[in-house]
């Protein structure tokens, strides 16, 4: 095609003078010459335009599941673009594959979550959510019962709707946000805000009761939701000490909040379980899925909606105002069903239960147990981060907290690895088809990245 008739200094050049890119200094940017170009992907492997394999341990963002290159993945849009490549959902009209990926979605999700909404993006089925509980609440003559609470590092999406319920305070300062009807509590990180002598399972009852205690500052009749990821992956990995969420179902029962799980990140296996509600006994009102439903091979979300607001909406609600061009697009459906089906002919979950995340585990343990920069380990299925602190015993950070993750990614990058850092904790979530010696890969690039750091800041 004409358009791969350019030099990787081209490339660059036209992208830096035209492309604006999402959450990316565009100063800085500009003065480092411009992107890394990706041309090619197989496997947990990306081919940049200089010919260098990179190994991808972020699974794209957080979503390339089953891998790159899957034929059957292609397969199935071709198929479905010869038959029928678009047709929207208004108008009480349908397509096989969005009836077909609606059902199959009811059935892999936890019990009661029996009806589906389409959309293109997390960020979007977020927005829908906020809508629907509005809507729930008004049709129910609770009006008041408006505000949502989220939690400080919560990661929702991009739109004005979606930021607010964020815990993120750099987007917020950027848009004048959260809106109205929208406050967040602490997150259950124990790293970071636990006492110096408190127990895990402590600290995860203190911070479940935060909402509790958000709640009646509030008063109930005004508190309409409360969203979470099972692990907040954007703000950190962060995992929830045992018995965190069951203390957080208690108290959402008790003063009629509806419960949102945001499984944007940890939804088709990434966990080890099909959904992270399934590994820490959430039972929600909504889940909003995205990214892995395709594993990225086609934008496509979803929000699963629990039969209580489903037959309020249904029942009273007349008509929902509220929907998008795209929702349910046929071709993003039928790749949507391709990926499950390669997710459990593979046995790609139990899979990440049962080998393949316990091998990540003992290998970032066995590298970085002793590490003079590294706080603590922790991982869940494929998904796991890397503190990086001044002082283990004290948990303090680095001083220009951020910096030191920044500067950590930058020597991964150097090194052909792909990870991320949240502030100075360096998180990785590779594709679920990683094997062992790819892991093995992963770990010590990683760990030479992390040296290197410590070489930097005279640790090492």
């Amino acid at each position: 095609m004409l358009y791969h008739n350019r030099t990787p200094a081209e490339w660059k050049a036209v992208d830096t003078a035209h492309h604006l890119h999402p959450f990316t200094d565009y100063r800085e940017f500009a003065a480092e010459g411009g992107s890394r170009i990706i041309t090619d992907a197989d496997g947990v492997w990306l081919t940049d335009t200089d010919g260098n394999r990179i190994l991808d341990g972020m699974a794209g963002l957080w979503c390339v599941n089953v891998g790159y290159g899957r034929e059957e993945m292609a397969r199935a849009a071709y198929r479905q673009m010869q038959e029928l490549p678009y047709y929207n959902a208004f108008f009480k009209t349908a397509t096989t594959p969005s009836i077909a990926l609606a059902e199959k979605l009811v059935d892999l999700t936890p019990e009661g979550l029996n009806h589906v909404f389409f959309a293109n993006s997390g960020s979007e089925a977020n927005d829908t959510i906020v809508r629907m509980v509005r809507h729930h609440w008004n049709l129910k003559g609770r009006p008041r019962k408006k505000t949502i609470i989220g939690r400080t590092y919560g990661y929702h999406g991009s739109t004005m709707a979606s930021v607010s319920l964020c815990g993120m305070l750099p987007m917020h300062r950027q848009a004048d946000l959260p809106l109205p009807g929208f406050t967040h509590i602490m997150p259950p990180y124990w790293y970071d805000f636990a006492a110096p002598d408190e127990a895990r399972d402590a600290f995860g009852r203190r911070a479940a009761r935060a909402l509790e205690t958000r709640i009646l500052e509030l008063g109930a009749d005004s508190v309409a939701a409360f969203i979470a990821e099972p692990i907040q992956g954007a703000g950190g990995v962060i995992m929830p000490p045992d018995g965190y969420f069951a203390e957080i179902q208690r108290i959402c029962a008790q003063y009629d909040v509806l419960l949102i799980a945001d499984e944007v990140i940890c939804g088709f296996g990434r966990t080890g379980h099909w959904f992270g509600s399934d590994r820490y006994g959430i039972s929600p009102d909504f889940m909003t899925l995205a990214k892995a439903v395709t594993s990225g091979y086609q934008p496509l979300s979803a929000v699963m909606v629990g039969d209580t607001v489903a037959e309020t909406l249904i029942e009273d609600g007349g008509e929902f105002y509220h929907g998008f061009t795209y929702s349910g697009h046929p071709v993003c459906c039928a790749v949507g069903l391709a990926n499950i089906e390669i997710l459990e002919r593979e046995g790609l979950v139990d899979r990440t239960r049962t080998e393949t995340g316990p091998y990540l585990a003992e290998a970032l343990t066995a590298a970085f147990a002793d590490h003079p920069i590294v706080g603590e380990v922790r991982s869940e299925g494929l998904i796991g981060a890397i503190e990086l602190t001044a002082d283990k015993a004290t948990r303090t950070r680095f001083p220009d907290y951020g910096k030191t993750g920044t500067r950590c990614r930058d020597h991964c990058f150097a090194n052909n690895l792909v990870m991320r850092a949240v502030r100075d904790t360096m998180v990785v979530s590779p594709p679920l088809t990683i094997g062992r010696d790819e892991i093995d890969v992963l770990v010590a690039r990683a760990k030479a990245a992390v040296d290197a750091t410590a070489r930097d800041l005279g640790r090492l």
